[in-house]
């Protein structure tokens, strides 16, 4: 199919789904025009209806479908039980795992310990802006191409050879020799990591600032009064305050850390021990057509993150109840 039938598609879709959903809306009006006793509770149920019918068709349909698909054969046909789980949580696997074990502790741990220092700190200077501007500056920049920019950077020459890459450079300018930092599997792990943690500090840094500067000055003052010093302050007052909004820049990363795979695709496509599930996933997907094993890794990334999805929820929940 062209490019030219493609977008006529797209341009059907756009304009019919939303005249669709009018039409819907405007005969239910009209016809609850004449039942006004029971307008009053029909009417919501009305206006939600659409939001319902495309949440099932973009959410839940698909999330059943892949459910089912995780107990199926690799073509997607027949029934083979909990053979897919069982080669996901396999030997096989287990050093994709144990990947994603290190992007899920090492990604939320570190953004939240620097995005919590610059933000406290960046508080309280006169350049916080220029601050908060460089750390939010590789936000700006997709994943794919973040990738890109630090495969180069990470480009290795032998020992004796003129260092192309940038880290490798400095390191031979002090006197350290080169490393493969994106071939040798000691190391590769922790350099894309490292490239995860440059990218999503700045969204970190900018939720947890938000949160310190919606701290009322009035308690930050009368701990000052009460004799407590700057540490104590942010341990007793400061952190305590700011654990809703902690939460919400931890279930971001943990997210992130979960699905993470432009980095991982473009700088070295899991190579070199260097896989993640989600790239795992394209690959069983669009590589080797085996549906049965990409869903049951995509179901067991869910079951992973529905617990912090839960507690986002619960957190949610109890700030409505105390307003």
């Amino acid at each position: 199919m062209g490019l030219l039938p493609r977008l006529l598609q797209i341009a059907v879709a756009v304009i019919t789904v939303p005249a669709i959903i009018a039409v819907l809306i405007m005969s239910a009006e009209r016809a609850l025009g004449h039942r006004p006793r029971r307008a009053a509770r029909v009417r919501p149920w009305v206006w939600l209806l659409p939001a319902f019918l495309l949440t099932g068709a973009i959410l839940v349909y698909p999330m059943a479908d892949t459910i089912l698909l995780s107990f199926r054969r690799a073509d997607g046909t027949g029934w083979s039980g909990l053979t897919n789980y069982a080669w996901s949580v396999g030997d096989a696997l287990l050093p994709t795992l144990r990947n994603n074990a290190l992007w899920l502790v090492l990604i939320p741990a570190v953004t939240l310990a620097l995005g919590l220092v610059v933000a406290v700190l960046g508080d309280k200077v006169r350049y916080e802006r220029i601050v908060r501007t460089l750390v939010l500056v590789p936000a700006g920049i997709s994943f794919a191409a973040a990738g890109v920019i630090w495969r180069l950077m990470y480009e290795y020459q032998p020992r004796g050879a003129q260092q192309t890459g940038t880290v490798d450079g400095l390191l031979s300018s002090t006197g350290i020799d080169p490393i493969a930092w994106v071939a040798d599997p000691s190391v590769a792990t922790y350099a894309l990591i490292f490239v995860g943690c440059w990218m999503t500090l700045g969204t970190t840094a900018l939720i947890l600032s938000a949160g310190v500067k919606n701290i009322p000055g009035e308690l930050l003052e009368a701990a000052r009064l009460d004799g407590a010093g700057e540490w104590r302050t942010f341990r007793s007052v400061t952190l305590p305050t700011l654990w809703p909004t902690i939460l919400v820049a931890l279930t971001t990363q943990v997210i992130f850390a979960l699905k993470v795979f432009d980095i991982v695709y473009v700088m070295t496509n899991g190579q070199f021990e260097t896989d993640v599930a989600a790239n795992r996933i394209y690959a069983e997907l669009f590589v080797a057509q085996n549906f049965g094993h990409a869903s049951a890794l995509a179901v067991i990334l869910l079951l992973i993150s529905s617990p912090v999805i839960f507690l986002n929820i619960r957190q949610f929940r109890q700030e409505a109840t105390t307003r």
